[in-house]
């Protein structure tokens, strides 16, 4: 894709797949696709036992390059492929040695000076070694102010460079104490530099191409139809192979992708994102069906230069007005619950912002009233996700209730945000996000979403006012707080501020469902989250 320039906004969006983070990506990169099979192949491998087919409920078309998607197929195909200096459990998201030797000590994360050496043995899938080179040159761009990278974000506000000590050896400097950035670690995938410092493999890695280090090699991809992995027999890293062979399908519609893997003539072992109407009949028909609830949220988003949706009575109208507990019944099918803050009831830092919106439609008018609007005509734009759908006529409902008019805009997911990229007009945003694949860490997960260069907030166009501002303010000192108390009760008084404002907030907390052939895989286990991890799992 020739017209690739890194450093602009107009192509962020279409480069991360930003939105995969919850939501069916099918985006115009399969316009450019990534080019002869043998584009992608990286050599020979074998191990592990049977082979697994997996059908993913999004699309594997978004960017693959690691420090720009958040595409949801494209993260969980990449966890088997690459590894960090440390990577994170997919359920617990505590830290592990994956290239480096070993995690760090808490004494040792609490300088600002982290050193790790690189596992001995360590190679690429086309069979050269890992050096420390690679490492520092992943961290250069992610760290490279000419760069706009997703990565970005969750590294340079306390990481100020990574230095080579040795052939295999590397040394992180922060500009403060961080220990959270530990976990953070597995964000920063480390890519062979042979490979990705030619001319255009930047643009070969959006469009799928993957070379790493980890268990599975990436074998063949094809956007809008599927991914192939295959154990890489020269790893010798901490999660080996279990499977010889992979085969991920992309099946962004619920009903093909149910029959994919129920009935007699079912030919996939495991398949995410099943929807909650399914349940029952795939568990009679003896699939393992269970459910991981985080931050997957259903939000709104606010464009806060079209007027009335400046005055932030206006926006919390429309939240009060919904009613969570009828989408929750219907739409969700009692699978969610109504967002109590920013961060879903189950994440650690979690407790009730002091703005919640409770179904209250006699307030919701109210605040209208207070704000002096009348009349008011709504365009609710929204992705085409299935669970957001179901979800919409509820939205509907609630707004005409109050006397706010509202028409459903429905459309593909990267049609959505590439009109918002390029800066069209627009009323209110309905999607989805989840920044748990990134992980737990509400620092990181508040800064995925608000921050001054942050892709949210321009598409809020909220970013210079004067409430902006002083969040932006808070997060930055609670970032910098050494205090885990201290810092904690830091970051709810700005989400307390985050909740008021309303300017990108959740409407509610869903939970995901994965569904799996016990006779076929064991040791799966559902993540709140998009995608796979099979890095445990084993054939049956």
């Amino acid at each position: 894709m020739s017209d690739h320039e890194p450093t602009g906004r107009r192509s962020f969006l279409k480069y991360t797949g930003a939105l995969g983070a919850a939501a069916a990506i099918s985006t115009s990169l399969s316009a450019c696709s990534s080019g002869p099979k043998s584009t992608n192949d990286t050599g020979g491998g074998k191990g592990g036992g049977s082979s697994l087919t997996a059908v993913i409920g999004y699309g594997n078309d978004g960017s693959w390059d690691p420090t720009q998607t958040a595409s949801a197929f494209a993260m969980a195909g990449n966890q088997h492929i690459y590894e960090g200096l440390l990577d994170t459990d997919p359920i617990t998201r505590e830290p592990y040695a994956a290239l480096a030797t070993k995690v760090p000590t808490d004494a040792e994360l609490a300088t600002t000076s982290w050193k790790f050496t690189l596992r001995e043995g360590a190679k690429w899938h086309d069979g050269k070694p890992v050096t420390a080179d690679d490492v520092v040159f992943v961290f250069d761009r992610i760290l490279d102010p000419g760069t706009q990278s997703l990565a970005k974000g969750f590294f340079e506000s306390w990481l100020k460079e990574v230095r080579k000590t040795g052939d295999d050896s590397v040394e992180l400097v922060l500009k403060f104490p961080f220990p959270d950035g530990a976990a953070r670690l597995t964000l920063a995938k480390i890519m062979p530099k042979h490979v990705f410092s030619k001319p255009g493999a930047w643009d070969d890695a959006t469009k799928g191409k993957a070379v790493g280090s980890g268990p599975y090699r990436q074998t063949s991809h094809q956007p809008k139809t599927n991914t192939t992995f295959e154990a890489f027999a020269d790893y010798n890293g901490p999660r080996k192979a279990s499977f010889k062979k992979m085969n991920w399908l992309t099946i962004v519609d619920a009903a093909p992708r149910v029959a994919k893997i129920s009935g007699g003539s079912a030919d996939a072992q495991i398949a995410d994102n099943i929807p909650y109407a399914n349940i029952a009949q795939l568990k009679k028909g003896g699939l393992t069906v269970e459910g991981g609830a985080g931050m997957n949220n259903l939000f709104l988003m606010f464009n806060t230069a079209h007027k009335p949706f400046d005055d932030v009575r206006v926006r919390q109208a429309l939240h009060y007005a919904i009613d969570k507990q009828k989408m929750i019944e219907v739409a969700l099918k009692g699978h969610g619950k109504g967002a109590s803050s920013f961060l879903n009831e189950g994440n650690p830092d979690h407790r009730p912002a002091k703005t919640v919106y409770d179904y209250d439609p006699d307030k919701a008018k109210k605040l209208l009233k207070d704000a002096g609007v009348s009349g008011l005509s709504v365009s609710l734009m929204s992705v085409n996700v299935s669970w957001i759908m179901d979800c919409l006529p509820t939205i509907k409902a609630s707004w005409d209730a109050i006397g706010v008019k509202t028409t459903l805009d429905p459309q593909e997911t990267t049609a959505v945000f590439t009109k918002m990229d390029q800066k069209k007009d627009y009323q209110i945003v309905a999607a989805a996000s989840n920044p748990n694949q990134f992980g737990l860490d509400a620092d990181l997960i508040m800064h995925y979403n608000y921050g001054p260069s942050n892709l949210w907030m321009g598409y809020a166009r909220w970013a210079g006012s004067s409430d902006a501002k002083h969040l932006f303010k808070l997060m930055d000192q609670a970032t910098r707080e050494p205090d885990p108390a201290k810092k904690k009760s830091m970051i709810q008084e700005y989400i307390d501020l985050v909740a008021e404002q309303a300017v990108l907030y959740p409407v509610v907390h869903n939970e995901l469902m994965t569904g799996w052939d016990p006779k076929k895989i064991t040791g799966v286990q559902a993540q709140p989250y998009p995608g796979i991890n099979v890095l445990k799992a084993k054939p049956a």
